[in-house]
């Protein structure tokens, strides 16, 4: 099972048809659980605080978390579908956990020591939801020996 927990509601409806194909392309391969967590308000440091209590209220000693941090290690598409199936074999789940747009709190970030970053860019966080799911569906046909990747 895959579980993605992110913050803020996505509004633009072309993202949201975007997200609900991956949706049922990712149906053949895995389980998939999206949490999608309200904006919070405040001071960035009171914004990263709250948001790291409603993270941890989602999260179970069973995730096997990856955190999406633009300080993260870059991979490319064959290396992050080693990191999908290896993770998958050793434990049934992976949550990924993409942050708002002032990051993680730092209770979050040590919680795992699997953070990958996809680009140096800053990429809307809704946008990104997109290009995750894309790159998680790459994976499975990349794992699955079937044609797309290229």
């Amino acid at each position: 099972m895959i579980k993605i927990i992110c913050l803020g509601k996505i509004k633009e409806s072309y993202l949201c048809e975007a997200i609900k194909d991956y949706q049922a392309r990712l149906s053949k391969y895995t389980k998939l659980e999206i949490i999608e967590l309200k904006d919070e308000t405040g001071s960035p440091k009171e914004i990263l605080k709250k948001e790291s209590i409603e993270i941890k209220k989602h999260l179970t000693d069973k995730d096997n978390i990856i955190i999406l941090d633009i300080d993260g290690k870059s991979l490319n598409s064959e290396e992050f579908s080693k990191l999908i199936n290896d993770e998958l074999t050793y434990n049934s789940n992976i949550t990924f956990i993409i942050g708002s747009s002032y990051g993680l709190d730092n209770e979050i970030k040590k919680l795992t020591n699997k953070i990958i970053s996809f680009s140096h860019l800053t990429f809307p966080h809704q946008l990104f939801r997109v290009l995750l799911l894309e790159q998680i569906y790459r994976s499975f046909k990349i794992i699955n020996n079937e044609s797309y990747h290229k």
